[in-house]
């Protein structure tokens, strides 16, 4: 009997991985610190090491400078998705676009439902650069990665019957003869790893799409490879404003953590695990990423 063949899943995490370390992303160097590590933490040190060798990291290397790291980090995270993400039409049906958009346009939000009234406000303070000091920068919402859907022509909408008409529905955004523009289903947001500022930005950033939206609240994600349990609980635990965190490599942080981390570091390594209630698996990423308490995909 032939073995059943890899999953979509299993082929592109290891193709993810191999490509993190092909590109120079995730490291060792002579001093057997890992690009993940934080080198004056042992903890943080001796588990990095050991995922680098569980995921094949065998020649010694610097880490690259954390604006290459962040930007290489990003395209292989938008490039696992564009190969997962639309895999799964069964379960989320419609035409989807997975975009990279990093620092490149400060208003890039403005695109995408429900964030179009962005557009108005950005060119309002262009005009008026004073407006800068009552509205702040909320408005400048830039996210690494996007997930989008286009809206539907009514042709496929009444493809099985008479569901909408030219005289009704006119406001709904699904439909592509009200609006072309897409509309937002997740933003990404990639953090090699998780210091107090980029924590902190991470926040600061899924508050402004929260505050900013005028419709319904795209799911808010972080992917990092941060080994230490006590900086991934940072946005890990609690809920409110960043919908899931997950980790490059969850089975093998796990292993890791056994073999290095005191009972406290396991316990909250298990605690963001396992506590999450009535949470679902997301089809944006494999469930072997980590999820936050209660998350909601």
């Amino acid at each position: 009997m032939s073995n059943p063949p890899e999953s979509l899943i299993l082929r592109t995490r290891s193709a993810f991985h191999a490509g993190l370390v092909h590109s120079g992303t995730l490291t060792v160097n002579a001093k057997g610190v890992a690009s993940i590590s934080d080198g004056s933490n042992s903890l943080s040190t001796s588990v990095g090491r050991e995922i680098a060798t569980e995921l094949r990291v065998d020649t010694e290397s610097e880490r690259a400078a954390g604006q290459t790291l962040g930007g290489s980090f990003e395209e292989a995270t938008a490039e696992y998705l564009r190969a997962t993400f639309p895999a799964f039409q069964m379960l989320r049906p419609g035409q989807w676009e997975i975009h990279k958009i990093g620092n490149s346009r400060r208003s890039a939000i403005a695109a995408y439902e429900p964030y179009q009234h962005l557009a108005a406000l950005s060119e309002a303070i262009r005009r008026d650069p004073t407006l800068v000091s009552v509205l702040g920068n909320a408005y400048a919402i830039s996210p690494d990665i996007v997930v989008s859907r286009f809206p539907e022509p009514d042709s496929l909408i009444n493809a099985d019957a008479r569901l909408v008409d030219h005289d009704h529905a006119h406001l709904t955004v699904i439909r592509a003869e009200n609006s072309p523009r897409p509309i937002l289903h997740a933003v990404v947001s990639c953090k090699w790893t998780l210091r107090s500022d980029r924590a902190q930005n991470a926040r600061s950033e899924a508050l402004n799409l929260i505050r900013n939206r005028k419709g319904r609240l795209p799911h808010i994600v972080v992917v990092t490879a941060e080994p230490t349990p006590s900086r991934l609980s940072s946005l890990a635990l609690g809920t409110g404003d960043v919908d899931c965190v997950y980790h490059i490599a969850l089975p093998e942080l796990v292993d890791a953590m056994g073999k290095h981390g005191n009972d406290d570091n396991v316990e909250m390594l298990s605690t963001m695990i396992e506590g999450r209630l009535a949470s679902r698996t997301s089809a944006i990423f494999p469930s072997t990423w980590p999820c936050k308490r209660a998350f909601r995909a």
